[in-house]
């Protein structure tokens, strides 16, 4: 009996860990924040963002919002209809499909005059088999894949005590 459910919270866990662990969550500034004069295409230039990850729009309630708009909204800072808008002060966004997302400040000219806009390129997902490494790179082991090993590990020992 113990070894039937061992071995289905295995499979259980090589079906979900991989997803959990690959999925990034993006707060948006980092510790800047959603502000008045946020440099989007500095914040967003090294990162590459996947279907499955999440953005995270912090900023004081009251002092901004968040909406999402298409590009000619982006362009020309135009603001949708209050009710579309996100005002917790913590806002969180997943990314559920691949292609271009655009979000602005609604709160009087901020994406005009201070530039609280983000527009990103969402990839699908990230492939699930790595690439070939080359022989430079080929004992090094990356970031996700040494973070899926230790929940992997994690879980097990968790099973067994």
């Amino acid at each position: 009996m113990a070894s039937y459910r061992f071995i289905t919270l295995a499979i259980v866990a090589i079906i979900v860990l991989p997803t959990v662990v690959m999925a990034t969550e993006y707060i948006v500034g980092d510790d800047k924040g959603w502000n008045l004069n946020f440099k989007s295409q500095d914040w967003a230039k090294d990162k590459v963002f996947y279907v499955g990850d999440t953005l995270v729009f912090n900023y004081i309630v009251g002092n901004h919002s968040v909406f999402k708009v298409n590009g000619t909204g982006f362009n020309d800072c135009i603001v949708p209809s209050p009710e579309l808008g996100l005002t917790t002060g913590n806002d969180t966004i997943p990314l559920k499909a691949p292609g271009n997302k655009w979000y602005i400040c609604g709160v009087k000219k901020h994406c005009a005059d201070h530039g609280m806009k983000l527009a990103i390129t969402v990839q699908a997902e990230a492939p699930a088999v790595a690439p070939t490494p080359t022989k430079s790179s080929a004992f090094q082991i990356t970031s996700s894949a040494s973070q899926l090993i230790m929940a992997a590990m994690v879980f097990i020992a968790m099973i067994v005590v």
